[in-house]
């Protein structure tokens, strides 16, 4: 037994634990060395996991390190840490910091949890981490969401550590991603899509093919923003993930006019025979639509279309917008993108621009093909010659 005296540190002891034999009532002592010691009037004890009386030296050396660099033994704390103890620390630092991927955050929470749910936080080393890209990789998850999971992961470590619940943060390894997404929808794969989607997620759906709005954007529309006098749709500043405000005509967009005039009839219905108020465009039975993933998964099996989400509709209201001629600058006003960023990484091109492209390279190959031409006037206008060939053999003065 080793005892130490109060000090700055605090005190304490290593010691083997006694006990009574059951069956010859005898007194023993345990072969495992345990540690004992206090801090502000609180007692803490805790074993070794050894039979050799230095090992349970040194861990409580280390014990009274860390209440000297910390200010308590968080070791001890950091043992009984579990990874659904970090949860509530991520979920309240994006509340309180008002983030607006939080749903995002909690769909990486739910996959993380599906893996690491019983684990305490100290088992949650690289290894175990390795096997979790190894699970998601046979799921078919794309490399960008199995990075941005691993992301949500370290950011509740590092949150862990600065609440003083843990020491420091495993190494968490990281994932190349080369998986730009590319998805668009043609018309006939939007109409086949949206076939198989449940009644109340179709009007979900067609409203971002017709305008490119961001999936939380669209479920969280009210009715305040809807001006059918004036015929647009608002963003309020804030609103947004860029937090800049947004309107969107539709007066003059036939098919963005009727849908949202049938979902204004279906909701004013559906408010009469129940007798409630419902603030929201688009909802399931007056209630909010939080997420349709597994609707949206099924829909896309049914349809035969692999590998397409719904932000494949932002893109392609995007390549719409190129195709009907509008301006990149007002396209943008339209969607919501702060710079043209989207066009280089998708390399959306207007198709117009395209074969103006081609035809001046055409005509480029026409002429030289045809040989050199100069230029003469002939009363006024301009009309093209050809140069006789230079006689071999002369020469000039």
């Amino acid at each position: 037994m080793i005892e130490k005296k109060p000090s700055q540190r605090g005190f304490g002891r290593v010691y083997q634990p006694g006990y009574r034999d059951r069956k010859t009532k005898e007194k023993k002592l345990s072969p495992t060395w345990w540690v004992e010691y206090w801090h502000r009037g609180r007692q803490f004890r805790e074993s070794s996991q050894s039979t050799n009386r230095v090992v349970a030296v040194r861990l409580l050396h280390e014990r009274f390190e860390e209440v000297a660099r910390h200010g308590r033994p968080v070791s001890v704390q950091a043992e009984k840490v579990a990874f659904e103890d970090l949860v509530p620390l991520l979920v309240t630092n994006y509340q309180i910091n008002s983030r607006k991927s939080l749903d995002r955050a909690q769909d990486a929470i739910t996959h993380l949890r599906e893996f690491f749910g019983l684990d305490r936080a100290i088992e949650i080393q690289p290894d175990r981490i390795e096997q979790y890209i190894a699970k998601r990789q046979c799921e078919d998850a794309m490399p960008a969401t199995m990075k941005y999971e691993l992301a949500v992961l370290k950011r509740m470590f590092t949150l862990a550590v600065q609440a003083q619940r843990l020491i420091n943060r495993p190494y968490i390894p990281s994932i190349e991603v080369r998986n730009t997404r590319t998805g668009f929808f043609e018309e006939p794969e939007f109409r086949a899509v949206l076939e198989h989607l449940p009644e109340e997620v179709k009007p979900v759906a067609e409203f971002m093919y017709l305008t490119g709005w961001r999936k939380q954007e669209v479920l969280t529309l009210g009715w305040r923003q809807v001006d059918f006098n004036a015929g647009v749709v608002r963003l309020e500043p804030g609103t947004t993930k860029t937090d800049e405000g947004r309107t969107f005509p539709f007066s003059i967009f036939p098919a963005m006019k009727a849908l949202l005039e049938r979902q204004r009839a279906r909701t004013d219905a559906l408010q009469q025979a129940t007798d409630q108020i419902i603030p929201w465009v688009f909802h399931r039975d007056g209630k909010p639509i939080r997420s349709f993933r597994k609707a949206w998964d099924n829909a896309i099996k049914e349809a035969g279309i692999p590998r397409r989400i719904p932000h494949d509709f932002r893109r392609t209201a995007v390549r719409n917008l190129e195709r009907a001629g509008v301006p990149r600058s007002v396209a943008m006003k339209l969607t919501g993108h702060q710079t043209e960023s989207v066009y280089r990484r998708y390399a959306i091109v207007s198709e117009r621009d395209l074969s103006e492209g081609v035809a001046k390279l055409a005509a480029l190959h026409t002429g030289q093909e045809r040989g050199p031409v100069e230029r003469r006037v002939i009363e006024g206008n301009f009309e093209p010659s050809r140069k006789a060939p230079a006689k071999q053999g002369t020469s000039g003065n």
